[in-house]
């Protein structure tokens, strides 16, 4: 049996996420399948209740994926309860060049992209920047608060 992956974030709006992590990992919003118009429409079609979906659940996507079919589908799941700790789980989004990157490269190569995130909406955390280590790093918050590292 063939296993996928899918990765959920909780979320209290849907469609800002999607935006923001559509620029983040050049992914696109998912369209809704077979034909249909929303995803509400579709689920409808497969005949769950409309007490089990929240007001505006799935009139615009919420979902994003990898054009290039390569990595996982991401689902931005409406909780109605808020983030109040810090994520056991967060992205990587690496962009440096790895360990064969010249420092210098790799920091220059991960602020442009937290230049790019921060204008989507991101807020930088801190920078770690460890020249005896030969490593930079930035963690981020997207704009509900997840974490997640530019390296």
């Amino acid at each position: 049996m063939e296993m996928t992956l899918q990765l959920v974030i909780d979320c209290a709006d849907p469609q800002r996420l999607v935006s923001f992590w559509a620029e983040a990992l050049g992914y696109v919003p998912e369209p809704p399948p077979g034909g249909h118009s929303t995803w509400r429409e579709y689920w409808a079609d497969m005949g769950v209740p409309e007490e089990e979906l929240p007001a505006g659940a799935g009139e615009t996507p919420e979902s994003i994926i990898d054009p290039l079919g390569q990595g996982p589908r991401v689902w931005f799941q409406q909780v109605p309860e808020p983030k109040v700790t810090k994520n056991r789980v967060h992205l990587d989004l690496k962009v440096g060049g790895g360990r064969e990157a010249p420092l210098a490269v790799r920091a220059q190569r991960v602020t442009a992209m937290v230049e790019r995130l921060t204008k989507a909406g991101a807020t930088v955390l801190r920078i770690m920047d460890e020249p005896d280590m030969d490593h930079y790093a930035v963690v981020l918050q997207d704009p509900e608060g997840n974490e997640f590292c530019v390296v």
